[in-house]
């Protein structure tokens, strides 16, 4: 039956039980991962601590191969190199597992070996966790160190990529003093000058494999060193959030990147350069444009390197993480301008210095504008808005003056910062009048000092109602007169009531008409800028392509011109091995001249000596034949002689003591002929002197021999 434990399952292997694991983030299903090779599941003893768990890898049937017997014996010898703990391994055989394997045939050639607590470096990449810059340095350190203590005794793990890289480091299990803060797994690939060469051979991790150096198969000594060097950078890289941030998936580069100049190798370098010196960064640029596995750094360099860093954060970075977060912060408050020419130029020099180039020249703004124009036009496709803008800004500093090109990137800027910093609607007109706050506090003013005079006015002809009855004849003009002129002041209220509200209509209908023709002009405008930014696309994608087929042209120049160099060289050498060929060939002829007579002479000599030696031979051989025949016979004889002794036993046991005698006398005849060999084989002298006293007492008995 298949070998598909649940979990709490117990199993007993070499005398020793342990229960199977339980996935912690898949309650009811076995703790196991599964490789390119083959599965491995988790045991946990029935009687010991969890940090003495046990790793059972089950392979698939391609590789349950006998030779992993010899393999894990011989890697035995490297478990105690701080990472390499796997390498204490017990691979399960019929001779010493046939009950367990006849149980679970899939057990075939499994391997047993501690289980590695904690995390993979594959897990930190996946989940985009930062590292604080101690955490960096101790994996890289320790990384490095493995890389160097394997690379001394002539080792390599002929696979290293991130999910083979345990990180014990970030384990919740408690560990004993002194566990290694990295371990290496799934190292049945490993390279060493005393095993043989694996049957299948892997060709590196996507991520991690040096495309030049691999064409079949990754097995050497300098097998590890440029895929350790992308491990090693990558953990350094991954203390800076914008690194993690730019981080492909399940690794920091595309397999398609690979010692490519991509805009994720750019960023990475200069993250190393500015966080963790020069030397650092220097060291991961030999091993990316390296030719083959020989020319990247030994992880001895790597190492050297590291332990001269400081684990400090360097004033630069710390000041240049404040300068970024400052603008942050002011999102919204204040609206940046639409280029900034000191950051502009800040990021293209560091775009030319990442291309090798010098701003303000003919070469750069030939091939670096259209190369940064479709970066940040893909990372605004993206949605990385802060990066096109920066990458955009790059550009500008190139460009000439009031040129298409300066008009196309102004637009896209302009664009941008209206994305990422909108400004404050300004409110114009008799609108920004009504909401301001001196005018809310004056109408409020106003109306609470006219409802007061209301009901002052009420209170007094109230008061004097009577007074105006007793006076009403008297009064009676000049009432009229108040009233008309009461009339009056209406009638003058309302006209210039009216006034007013024609004049805020006329002022609204004018506020109107002027922003539907802003509106408009600003249609006309994106309308053309979006006709200008068609063409001048349409024009970049054309000089692309032709810039592109140039390439291709001078490449194939330089590799033909490249070949007839070799041709030549290859020529040239041909012909002096032809002359050497021709000076060994008639020192050789002269040699073998003067060796011909002396060789005849030897040979008169030898075929004398030849004559002796077979008459030698044949005198020998004759004595060989003899002695053989001597030995063939006596052991015959000795046959004859314990059967003519035991004969004689017999017959004295069955009271025929005259077939007995007869017995002993032939034995006695026939053991005296040779009986200074006969004495030296075994019980015949004991057997010769039982026949003596037998034959000379008939009432001895013979003993059994």
């Amino acid at each position: 039956m298949g070998f598909q434990p649940a979990p709490g399952d117990q199993i007993t292997i070499n005398n020793t039980a342990y229960r199977v694991g339980q996935h912690p983030a898949a309650p009811g299903l076995a703790y196991a991962q599964a490789g390119r090779q083959g599965i491995v599941y988790q045991l946990l003893p029935v009687n010991g601590s969890p940090y003495e768990a046990k790793a059972l890898k089950v392979f698939f049937p391609k590789f349950r191969m006998p030779a992993m017997v010899y393999q894990s014996d011989h890697m035995a010898g490297y478990k105690e190199i701080p990472g390499l703990q796997v390498c204490s391994r017990e691979v399960l055989t019929p001779e010493r597992n046939g009950d367990l394997i006849a149980r679970y045939p899939d057990l075939l050639y499994a391997v047993i070996m501690p289980w590695i607590h904690g995390m993979t470096w594959f897990d930190v990449i996946s989940d985009q966790r930062s590292l604080s810059r101690s955490e960096s340095l101790t994996l890289a350190k320790a990384l490095a160190a493995i890389g160097s203590s394997m690379e001394q005794k002539g080792l390599a793990h002929c696979d290293l990529s991130a999910p083979n890289v345990m990180l014990p480091f970030f384990s919740e299990v408690e560990l004993p003093e002194g566990a290694a803060a990295v371990e290496l797994v799934d190292v049945e690939q490993i390279y060493s000058p005393k095993m043989d060469r694996p049957d299948v051979l892997l060709a590196g991790s996507p991520g991690y494999a040096a495309h030049r150096a691999v064409q079949s198969g990754l097995w050497s000594s300098y097998a590890d060193r440029f895929a350790g060097a992308v491990i090693v950078a990558e953990m350094l890289g991954w203390s800076d959030v914008g690194v993690v941030n730019k981080s492909w998936g399940e690794s920091y580069f595309d397999q398609h990147e690979m010692q490519t100049g991509c805009e994720r190798y750019f960023l990475l370098k200069k993250s190393l350069g500015q966080r963790w010196g020069a030397a650092i960064s220097d060291l991961f640029t030999r091993a990316w444009d390296s030719q083959d596995l020989s020319s990247c750094p030994t992880f001895g360099e790597w190492l050297v390197a590291l332990s001269a860093v400081s684990v400090d954060e360097p004033a630069s970075v710390t000041k240049q993480d404040s300068a970024h977060e400052a603008p942050e912060a002011a999102v919204g408050a204040i609206r940046k301008p639409v280029i900034d020419e000191a950051l502009a130029a800040q990021h293209a020099q560091d775009a030319a210095a990442n291309l090798g180039l010098q701003p303000d020249t003919g070469e750069v703004n030939d091939h670096v504008v259209a190369r940064l124009f479709h970066q940040a036009r893909d990372l605004e496709a993206a949605g990385n808005l802060t990066g096109a803008l920066e990458i955009f800004r790059s550009a500008y500093h190139f460009v000439q003056k009031d040129s298409p090109l300066e008009v196309e990137l102004a637009a896209a800027i302009h664009d941008l910062e209206s994305q990422l910093y909108p400004p404050q609607e300004e409110k114009k007109g008799w609108r920004a009048i009504a909401s301001s706050r001196k005018f809310m506090i004056s109408t409020a003013a106003g109306i609470a000092v006219l409802a007061g005079s209301v009901f002052t006015v009420n209170q007094i002809l109230a008061d004097q109602s009577e007074v105006r009855q007793q006076q009403e004849a008297s009064a009676a003009t000049q009432q009229e007169d108040e009233e008309k002129e009461r009339a009056a002041a209406e009638a003058a209220e309302k006209e210039e009531e009216a006034a007013r509200l024609a004049a805020q209509k006329k002022a609204e209908d004018a506020a109107r008409l002027k922003a539907e023709e802003e509106e408009k002009a600003k249609q006309e405008e994106a309308d053309k800028l979006a006709a200008e930014k068609a063409a001048l696309q349409e024009k970049y994608d054309k000089q692309a392509k032709y810039e592109a087929y140039l390439a291709q042209l001078e490449a194939k120049k330089e590799k033909q011109a490249l070949q007839e160099k070799y041709d030549k060289q290859e020529k040239y050498e041909q012909y002096l091995a032809l002359l050497e060929e021709k000076k060994q060939r008639e020192a050789e002829e002269k040699k073998a001249a003067a060796a011909r007579a002396a060789e005849e002479s030897r040979a008169a000599e030898a075929e004398r000596q030849a004559a002796a030696n077979r008459q030698e031979e044949a005198r020998k051989q004759e004595a060989a034949a003899k002695a053989e025949q001597l030995k063939k016979q006596r052991a015959e004889n000795v046959v004859t002689l314990i059967a003519y002794y035991n004969k004689a036993y017999n017959a004295q046991v069955t009271d025929n003591l005259p077939r007995a005698r007869n017995f002993a006398r032939s034995f006695q005849t026939m053991y005296q002929k040779d009986a200074s060999y006969y004495n030296s084989v075994g019980s015949m002298k004991s057997r010769s002197s039982n026949i003596n006293l037998f034959l000379n007492n008939s009432g001895f008995w013979l003993p059994s021999l």
